[in-house]
């Protein structure tokens, strides 16, 4: 017994020592924090209901402890006696210590039956229980010992059930606590993951992205909750996710803190003090946010003990933070930050929050000059005054909080019959009858949700339907069955429609609840002081203008808001679940149209499935008495959201990456697919100045201010109202389309098996033609008629980015981007005199618009507009009635538009003194392989691309078509067929597309496709042999372009093999562009998510959170997106060095817009900031980021070998590219 005993003590001893190391450390724990904050003293009392980690880990300690006991009690009984049996006697002899302990702990079963040895004089022997030997022995002693035997046997069975049973509980024990410390580490992770701030050592942690989509639901489920004022449904949801281990990990610090703001109102520092409870219990700690919600709460306290707030103070600094950076970085809402003082102020009176200095500028050399010597600036002044541009701000942020307007239709123009004022009517009456229906439905269906989801922990859609008014809801259905087309659309587009309109109108809706209308009104006021022409020039961009007018009114709420984007998966449930209401709820007489049908009702819109490209897609259909009726009314009004429409006032500046463009309504930095953050969460990681110059160059792009030609429009409305105009670019009515045949069971029958195959593709092509010149009628419906509501208007294009950092104007619709038809009737609401050369500048841009004379140089183009005057002249004065010359034109409108710009300045009394509006074009000659030039240093390359002087523009389709006619002429030679085919159909058409794109990273095989089509469209090219003069031209142009271009494809073979490493060993490929700017590429495996609703489950391929890069596109688009992300760089480089001097400047890409008499300087800056960005070391920093961020084992591990010519990552991207001399750039823009 003394063994098993000190065996027992020895495993209690263990535990003892562990629970006093745990002890220790708690003691030092509260040792260091001695001072405790004031919940510290309400743990007692909450600190129950929520089970800490240590125990379980002390419940297993105990049940091991007991186990080792029973284990013990077992050996000890199975080693007191051994069995000696010799012969037909039954002998025990006593085993030493060393014995028992032997046997003990190597065979503890004795099972009857079971032969034994036991060492007794040397003898070996028996079986058991008398059944050897011969005859059968009796005696008292033997019946004893084996009554003995017999007890304790089954003493034994039962402790070894009771042993199995406690050893199934330890399996359990351990498995549980193997779970809970999977979740400690999947937190630790995830803490770790969001808290690290430097981008050169991020690494992508897979646990904590599979958390965070989920995170963020929470964030908005609870943000919804308590927007609509149901905070028991938040604090519910709250802690029964905190009670369960499992599901604590989906909650971050900021879903505790969502909680605390509610508290902080209500001044309740108990429950405060109980959240900073369950923070510590779910291992987190508080951040910013979570003090000055204290602060917040304690300052609305009366007669709140100061030794309270000193103890947060305290905790702040002991946190490594300090309480200028809670009021720097906290988004206050309502009067939260005078609270905050207000606590401070109990025990700092003369407290005054610091404003942080910018004394950095960004890094890059590029753009040094443009922050640090501001003498010869001359920022440009809107022409408006200050009153004006107080005015158009009302009237934006008016237009902004109605969330959407109605605009008349350029269709109204046409004569109204009675049929269809009688349609109209029916129409609207019909829609009131539908949105009280959508009402009602909407109600009850609330009603029911919220009796069955009350007690419920599952996410609802409750929350989010209890975000407006009912009847608003209603007009946003109505409102999107009014934009559905009469072929159908989509359930997922159609839900996510509606999806993204309620969380826009939630938006504003927050930030009207926030009181940040008002000061965003004062602070509007004073920073168009800046822009007004009847105030002074300051030499201050406007991005610094409004960081100081922030600060200077630095009360009350941030204007920066702390919304969370919605997951897509809430996004498409909530669109989803509209429009399930939409189709059971919206019905309509099927006699409506006809009286002599039987009179019974039916729905106006249909659930149906159909396939696009082989899968099994949910569709909504509006019924045909529907499509009738709205096609017989021809509505003349149109209803937008208002994020559609451009600015009425200049826009708010990026002061940040989260800030700028509209004023209400809430728009992104970066564009992305609905759901992905990883762009937001680079651009958070940056410095804020390092950004400056991305942003600067965004607010002066949106700050250009345009106008109508109203003159060219009503041109093209009367074109669009009468059939339309193919060649022109004007879509024809649908009355124009094709009729889709009909035909009855009858006539089918007498038709053969090939006459019904033929029927049904002419059945098919029509519907197929009549869908697409529906929407090309509608896309350009709209863009007149937001065109010519604008008429009378000066308006403006905010302006955001890609992932690249193109830049593209927010308003979808309606913008310079556009087609031929929407450029022509844009120009610049400011005019400038065209000074002495401003007329020449029209006449060529005029040439360059028709696509003659490319291979002309400037004077030539000159010339040859002077020449054509009379053409020119009567263009402009009987466009439609006259010669036509303009029709023929690449670009008909915008060469137009020109005619007359051009007319008005000849006939004017002074065309030097002719104020114009007219922005006039120049473009870049391949942009792409201009940059690829530039960086190998390719001076063949160059000269064909226009970066070397030259007497006449160069062509760089036009060289490679001569080359490749040179290959094909030595081909030809020696008798090879598919040249001497290709004798006389080589030129520039054939070439150009190849061309253009191989800079993008088309494919041999892309390219033969891009020939192929090319050489079907000539109509006397043998048709059997398009197959081999494709494949044979497109290798010829691929090395016509390797000779040209030395560097080129070396280039983009290093790129490309360089992000195929990089995706293959689990990252995305990420980069810093010259300006700063982060760049990540979005391409992930897809995932499959399944969205279960009433209505149809869908199926989402959800790619922007996956943890597995796509390797094939990370290393295609690589090259193409490292030239894009260059080519904005200098854009926005030309655009800031444009507005230093007071230019206006505008962009399309690589196409650069200004007035004509700043012609000259717009091209001067353009090649001096190509010049400045090529001399900088791009390949050789990209090496260094590389290597730096991937490469983080020693070089010499990465020493692949070198195959076929590739460039691989250790070697490579040590620079074997470094700058040379900077090129001459002569003929950037303009020329081609």
């Amino acid at each position: 017994m003394s063994l098993l005993r000190l065996c027992a003590f020895s495993k209690c001893l263990n535990g003892l020592i562990l629970l006093e190391r745990s002890f220790c450390k708690r003691k030092v724990h509260n040792f260091l924090h001695f001072a405790e904050p004031p919940w510290k003293s309400q743990q007692r009392h909450f600190s129950a209901a929520f089970p800490k980690k240590e125990d379980g880990k002390k419940r297993l300690c105990e049940q091991s402890q007991l186990l080792d006991v029973l284990e013990a009690r077992i050996q000890q009984l199975q080693s007191d006696v051994v069995l000696d049996v010799q012969h037909s006697k039954v002998q025990f002899v006593k085993a030493h210590k060393s014995e028992r302990g032997a046997s003990s702990g190597r065979n503890p079963k004795i099972n009857s039956g079971e032969r034994t040895e036991v060492p007794t004089s040397g003898k070996i022997v028996g079986k058991v229980a008398g059944q050897t030997g011969k005859g059968k022995d009796d005696s008292p002693s033997k019946s004893r010992w084996l009554k003995k035997l017999n007890e304790e046997k089954t003493k034994t069975k039962k402790l070894k059930k009771k042993t199995q049973e406690l050893a199934r509980l330890e399996r359990k024990a351990e498995a549980d606590a193997l779970e809970l410390a999977k979740v400690e580490e999947l937190e630790r992770k995830l803490k770790q993951w969001a808290v690290s701030v430097s981008p050169e050592h991020v690494k992508d942690n897979g646990e904590a992205r599979a958390y965070e989509d989920v995170q963020r639901r929470v964030h908005c489920y609870l943000e919804a909750c308590v927007f609509s004022g149901d905070i028991d449904r938040a604090g519910h949801f709250l802690l029964s996710h905190h009670r369960r281990v499992s599901r604590r990990k989906l909650l971050n610090i900021e879903s505790y803190n969502i909680m605390m703001r509610v508290w902080a109102k209500m001044g309740s520092l108990k429950q405060i003090g109980r959240m900073f409870i369950l923070v510590e219990e779910a291992g987190l700690k508080p951040n910013l946010s979570s003090y000055c919600a204290a602060l917040e709460c304690m300052g609305r306290t009366p007669n709140c003990p100061p030794r309270f707030i000193n103890r947060v103070l305290q905790q702040i600094q002991w946190d490594g933070l300090s309480v200028d950076e809670l009021f720097r970085h906290c988004v206050f809402r309502q009067d939260e930050r005078d609270m905050v003082l207000k606590a401070i102020h109990t025990l700092k009176p003369d407290f005054q929050p610091s404003i942080k200095p910018i004394l950095h500028t960004c890094s890059s050399p590029l753009v040094k000059d443009i922050y640090t010597e501001r003498t010869d600036s001359k920022y440009p002044k809107l022409a408006f005054s200050l009153d004006e541009l107080q005015k158009r701000f009302n009237n934006q942020l008016c237009l902004e909080q109605a969330s959407t307007i109605t605009i008349n239709s350029v269709e109204a123009l046409k004569p109204v019959t009675p049929h269809m004022v009688k349609m109209r009517d029916l129409l609207a009456e019909q829609r009131k009858v539908w949105h009280k229906t959508l009402v009602k439905a909407l109600r009850e269906s609330k009603a029911i949700m919220a009796s069955s989801t009350q007690k419920v922990v599952r996410f609802s859609l409750y929350p989010y339907l209890c975000l407006m008014d009912e009847k608003e809801y209603a007009d946003i259905m109505i409102q999107s069955l009014a934009n559905l087309p009469p072929s159908g659309e989509s359930l997922h587009i159609l839900a996510k429609q509606l999806g993204v309109r309620v969380h826009n109108k939630f938006c504003i809706l927050m930030k009207e609840q926030n009181q940040m209308v008002d000061k965003l009104n004062n602070i509007y006021n004073e920073y168009v002081e800046l822009l007004s022409k009847d105030n002074k020039v300051l030499n201050v961009l406007p991005r610094e203008q409004w960081q100081t007018l922030e600060a200077k009114h630095m009360s009350g709420p941030s204007l920066l808001g702390d919304e969370c984007h919605w997951p897509h998966a809430v996004v498409l449930e909530l669109g989803t679940y509209l429009v399930d209401l939409m189709v059971k709820h919206m019905k309509v007489n099927s006699d409506i149209l006809n009286s002599a049908y039987n009179r019974k009702i039916i729905p106006v819109l249909y659930h149906m499935y159909t396939f696009r490209s082989n899968r099994q897609v949910g569709f909504i259909k509006p019924h045909p008495i529907l499509t009738q009726i709205q096609q017989d009314a021809m509505e003349t009004t149109l209803t937008f959201d208002s994020y559609v429409m451009p600015m009425l006032c200049p826009p708010v500046p990026w002061a940040s990456a989260k800030f700028g463009a509209y004023l209400l309504t809430p728009t992104k930095l970066m564009r992305a697919v609905l759901g992905a953050n990883q762009h937001e969460i680079q651009l958070e990681k940056c410095q804020e100045e390092e950004l400056h110059p991305v942003l600067d160059s965004l607010t002066q792009l949106g700050n250009t201010a345009w106008r109508i030609n109203q003159p060219l429009l009503d041109v093209i409305i009367s074109i669009f109202n009468g059939k339309g105009s193919e060649k022109l670019d004007v879509p024809p009515p649908l009355s124009e389309a094709p009729r889709i045949p009909r035909y009855n069971q009858q006539e089918l029958a007498t038709y053969t098996s090939a006459e019904k195959a033929q029927l049904k593709r002419e059945v098919i092509n029509a519907k197929k033609k009549c869908g697409e010149m529906h929407s090309l009628r509608m896309d350009a419906l709209y863009k007149l008629s937001i065109a010519n509501h604008m008429r009378d208007e000066v308006f403006w294009f905010p302006h955001n980015m890609d992932f690249r950092g193109r830049t593209y104007p927010c308003p979808p619709y309606f913008n310079h981007l556009g087609s031929d038809v929407t450029r022509a009737v844009l120009v610049f609401a400011e005019g400038k005199a065209l000074g002495p050369g401003g007329l020449d500048w029209l006449k060529i841009h005029l040439v360059n618009l028709t696509g003659l004379k490319k291979r002309s140089s400037l004077a030539g183009r000159l010339e040859y507009a002077n020449t054509i005057m009379d053409d020119i002249m009567d263009s402009a004065d009987n466009p439609l009635n006259g010669k036509k010359w303009w029709q023929n034109a690449d670009e008909p409108w915008q060469a137009l538009a020109c005619c007359m710009e051009i007319t008005n300045a000849i006939r004017s009394p002074d065309p030097t003194q002719f104020i114009s509006h007219f922005p006039v074009h120049q473009d870049g000659s391949c942009n792409g392989l201009q940059h690829y030039a530039a960086l190998g240093r390719d001076v063949i390359g160059a000269t064909s691309v226009n970066l070397m002087p030259c007497d006449v523009p160069q062509d760089v389709y036009s060289v490679v078509a001569q080359q490749v006619e040179g290959f094909r002429v030595r081909d030809a030679e020696k008798a090879l067929k598919v040249a001497q085919v290709l004798e006389g159909f080589i030129n520039r058409k054939v070439v150009k597309q190849t061309v253009m794109t191989v800079v993008y990273g088309v494919t041999r095989y892309g390219g033969r496709l891009q020939i192929e089509k090319r050489l079907k469209e000539i109509d006397n090219f043998p048709k059997e042999y398009v197959w081999d003069a494709s494949h044979y031209l497109v290798q010829q142009v691929f090395t016509s372009l390797k000779e040209m271009f030395t560097g080129t494809r070396e280039i983009q073979d290093w790129l490309t093999e360089s992000a195929r490493l990089i995706s293959k060993s689990g990252h995305t490929v990420e980069w810093v562009t010259p300006l700063g700017l982060p760049v990540i590429q979005p391409y992930h495996r897809p995932r499959t998510q399944l969205l279960k609703n009433q209505i149809q489950d869908l199926s989402l391929q959800i790619s922007h959170d996956s943890k597995q890069p796509d390797t094939v596109k990370q290393k295609n688009a690589f090259p193409p997106n490292f030239i894009h992300s260059l080519d904005s760089t200098h854009m926005m480089l030309t655009a800031l060095y444009c507005y230093s001097a007071g230019l206006t400047f505008v962009s399309v890409h690589d196409c650069f817009w200004t007035h004509a008499i700043t012609v000259d300087t717009m091209n001067k800056v353009c090649r001096e900031q190509f010049v400045a960005l090529h001399s900088q070391p791009i390949l050789q920093e990209l090496s260094n980021f590389l290597l730096q961020k991937y490469c983080s084992v020693p070089p010499v591990l990465l020493a692949w070998s070198i195959k076929d010519n590739f460039f691989f990552l250790n070697i490579v991207l040590n620079g074997l590219y470094k700058p040379g001399q900077a090129i001459a750039v002569v003929g950037m823009h303009g020329q081609a």
